[in-house]
């Protein structure tokens, strides 16, 4: 009887200690490299220069067909624009014209 006492006295604060480190220790690792963790925040940091740059980008892109959409809304439509749209949709020139063709690896 006495040795289960004594057993009982040391194993159920053993146990119970265990279990609140474990927990403890859960929380502790959550906290560095979970998902809102400690670590993570450099790749959101990262994530989010990365993002700021392609919308600056996009932006400047949107700016620049913008531009292009309204010298082909004007009363008076840009007559080299006119021409080079056609060119391009239509694949025909004039004999006349000079026509470069790109390697396509060299255009990306």
């Amino acid at each position: 009887m006495v040795v289960r006492r004594r057993i009982r006295a040391i194993l159920i604060p053993l146990i119970a200690y265990s279990l609140a480190g474990a927990a403890v220790g859960y929380f502790v690792w959550e906290a560095r490299y979970g998902a809102r963790g400690l670590e993570t925040r450099g790749e959101y940091e990262a994530e989010i220069s990365r993002l700021t740059n392609d919308y600056e980008s996009l932006k400047l892109e949107r700016r620049q067909w913008q531009h292009r959409v309204a010298l082909m809304q004007a009363d008076s439509v840009d007559s080299d624009l006119l021409d080079e749209e056609a060119h391009v949709l239509l694949s025909r020139f004039d004999r006349r014209d000079l026509v470069i063709f790109l390697d396509s690896a060299a255009t990306k």
